[in-house]
């Protein structure tokens, strides 16, 4: 056994339902002393940053295109307020669906839009000290407007399309919170996507 490895004496599923498992573990650490690890786990899930551009320029006097980010608000009740984000999601009852068929069907779901050309970006764990939970990062171009088709749960939700410097400027100002929008964004400019 390495330094860094955990070893799993018993498992358990202390809850369940259709959007997540509670696992609860007993372990043996490196130096032998045991413990409890509680474990969320959670289907993959996407994040789909769709870049578009509008006729005009950003600046007074710029004549090319100025792009934007679609991004969604609603209320997330855990924290009991209305956030800002990329559009994401998984398919709970959708089993064996790509990450690309999730992304595009999100993405249309919230906000309308059909990509020409979907990239897959990079892989992102969205809390890896409690959950197994994977987020796939898309970048969505070519976008073609159409009706959004939002589930049940999203009937409060605001679409909108945000200049991408206006977007930078609500994460530096704190009107952007959502970790996984963050880190996605910050993914997707650091590989020059943005």
């Amino acid at each position: 056994m390495t330094k860094s490895e955990i070893t799993t004496l018993s498992s358990r599923i202390a809850y369940e339902n259709k959007w997540l498992r509670l696992r609860e573990d007993i372990i043996r650490r490196p130096d032998g002393a045991q413990g409890l690890y509680g474990v969320v786990e959670r289907d993959d899930f996407v994040v789909v940053a769709a870049l578009g551009t509008e006729p005009g320029g950003a600046e007074p006097g710029d004549d090319g295109p100025a792009p934007w980010l679609a991004m969604v608000q609603q209320y997330r009740y855990p924290v009991r307020q209305r956030l800002w984000e990329l559009p994401m999601g998984m398919w709970e009852e959708r089993a064996g669906a790509t990450p690309e068929t999730i992304a595009a069907g999100e993405l249309r779901e919230e906000t309308g839009l059909v990509a020409g050309r979907m990239q897959h970006a990079g892989v992102l764990f969205q809390g890896a000290g409690y959950s197994n939970q994977k987020g796939h990062v898309f970048l969505a171009t070519d976008l073609e407007q159409q009706s959004p088709m939002p589930e049940s749960t999203e009937q409060d939700m605001i679409t909108r399309r945000i200049p991408l410097d206006e977007v930078e400027a609500m994460i530096r100002d704190g009107r952007i919170t959502c970790m996984v929008s963050i880190a996605a964004f910050g993914m997707l400019r650091l590989k020059g996507l943005l």
